[in-house]
């Protein structure tokens, strides 16, 4: 095994290189061991340094964060699973150690949507040296300026070349340090991670890494769009608040409080669609409904629906005005202008003033944009603000906002629809990443268009539904996104063959 395999320690601070390295000396046959520091992270440099020292047909990559524990035996069987896949990446399901217990973590399969930096592949990889070394000819080197997407391009690189190969069966116990306060399940803080200011360098070096990689594999977007259709049909007003419930006895009333306190200078309503709450929450709408005529009050007949699934409702329902705008039960508009603010920058600010709003919609402007996305603040449940404070989404941009967004996990929020666009589509019958899936949908052929001042107050407390998610309901979530991922760069490839006129 020596001859075939080098072992690479990645490491913070040398005690943890120090025990793992002891961990593998323990195993018999002598190995190749190195460590590579990874500070700030996987640098294009180090990695270009030990890929042309690597004289081994495999490499055994740890990465820092947890100490493993691995036998020969399982050693032995990546190697097996490396050489009768002839993929360029192995990965194992693994046991992960913590207060004395033993938990199976069983990771995703990687597919062509996986592609996001932050795709969990465990503490570490299998890389096929052969595979590595046609990745880096028929798609260049990984650039040395690269500071931590060194891996991440290697990785994209790798996968349009080869295959990226999980093993369903684990190989390894990884023990992580918890800190005091803190718990195994995923924690809140990963899911802003990638839109906390503090990391803006490293995202912008993974946008470029990945708007290459869209390049490569043909699936990139010019800034040129598609323009919007006119209104068809009639539409009782210009927008619809539409808020989703179930069980938000706590907080449903703050939400339509916020939503009737708006002051706007044309005729909306807000549509709530109550999943068959359990709770006080379809009496608050009621009751709410019965004295404010601005408010329906929409309880679905099917009960297998997910939000997606109460969005349909909505968008759908003759109810619904031509533009669909977002708020949670359990989220608050920003302040009393933060629906004028976002319908208005739909339109062309001349338009927008020409318009007579109470006249039939037919006479209406069309807009601008099939899609606007406000900006929001995280705040406790007194409304204090609470880490990460404004996530605003700056990264995107005109020029690569729909290209940038097949990368990163969400588009942010308030999000508002143009709904004679929207119907054509709809949104899948899913609780998480349906708001996802439909911007994708629409980024491919239509502008979308940002505000990054807080128009909203999205609340952080304890019944949100991706607070402290379990570890197989993340992985199912993550799953997702990467399938409609998968379908939108086919998709993106398929349009751009086209346009070009290829088969």
């Amino acid at each position: 095994m020596r001859e075939r395999l080098t072992i690479v320690i990645g490491y913070e601070d040398e005690a943890i290189f120090e025990r793992q390295r002891a961990c593998f000396q323990q195993l018999g046959e002598p190995l190749p061991i190195r460590g590579l520091r990874l500070d700030p992270g996987f640098s294009g440099t180090a990695l270009n340094a030990l890929l042309e020292s690597l004289t081994t047909d495999y490499l055994l990559l740890f990465q820092a964060g947890a100490f493993v524990e691995i036998s020969e035996r399982s050693l032995m069987r990546l190697l097996q699973v490396a050489e009768e896949s002839e993929a360029g990446i192995i990965y194992a399901d693994y046991f992960e150690a913590s207060a004395g217990q033993l938990c199976a973590r069983s990771l995703n399969d990687y597919q062509e949507g996986s592609v996001s930096e932050e795709f969990d592949f465990g503490p570490l990889l299998l890389l096929s040296h052969r595979v590595v070394r046609r990745a880096i000819e028929r798609c260049g080197p990984i650039p040395s300026e690269l500071r931590w997407g060194g891996l991440y391009d290697l990785r994209l690189k790798i996968a349009t070349v080869g295959d990226i190969v999980r093993v369903p069966e684990c190989l390894y116990i990884a023990h992580r340090e918890l800190q005091e306060g803190t718990s195994a399940e995923f924690p809140l803080e990963a899911i802003f991670r990638y839109v906390d200011p503090r990391h803006r360098p490293a995202q912008r070096e993974m946008e470029c890494v990945f708007t290459e990689h869209l390049r490569r594999v043909g699936a990139y977007l010019e800034p040129t769009f598609v323009p919007l259709p006119p209104p068809e049909g009639e539409y009782p007003v210009l927008a619809s608040v539409i808020i989703p419930v179930r069980n938000r006895e706590r907080t449903i009333a703050d939400a339509l409080r916020s939503a009737l306190s708006q002051r706007a200078s044309f005729p909306y309503n807000v549509i709530v669609v109550d999943n068959h709450s359990t709770d006080r929450t379809t009496e608050i709408v009621r009751q709410w409904a019965s004295t404010a005529s601005q408010v329906i009050h929409k309880i679905p007949e099917r009960r297998d629906l997910g939000i997606g699934g109460c969005w349909n409702e909505a968008i759908f329902a003759p109810e619904c005005g031509m533009l669909a705008v977002q708020l949670d039960s359990d989220d608050l508009y920003a302040n009393d202008a933060a629906l004028e603010t976002i319908v208005r920058a739909f339109f062309d600010s001349e338009a927008f003033a020409r318009a007579a709003w109470e006249r039939p919609c037919r006479e209406w402007p069309t807009p601008r944009y099939a899609m606007v996305i406000g900006a929001y603040r995280t705040v406790n449940f007194q409304l204090e603000e609470i880490p990460p404070g404004i996530v605003d989404h700056r990264e995107w941009t005109r020029e690569n906002g729909r290209n940038n967004a097949l990368r990163v996990k969400g588009l942010g929020a308030p999000r508002a629809y143009y709904v004679p666009l929207l119907r054509r589509f709809g949104f899948p019958n899913v609780s998480y990443g349906e708001d996802y899936a439909v911007g994708l949908r629409l980024s491919r052929e239509y502008e979308i268009s940002r505000l990054f001042e807080p128009i909203y107050l999205a609340r952080r407390w304890e019944d949100n539904t991706d607070r402290a998610l379990p570890w197989e309901v993340r992985n199912r979530y993550e799953a997702y996104k990467d399938w409609v991922r998968t379908l939108e760069i086919r998709a993106r490839q398929r349009r751009n063959r086209e346009i070009g006129g290829r088969p």
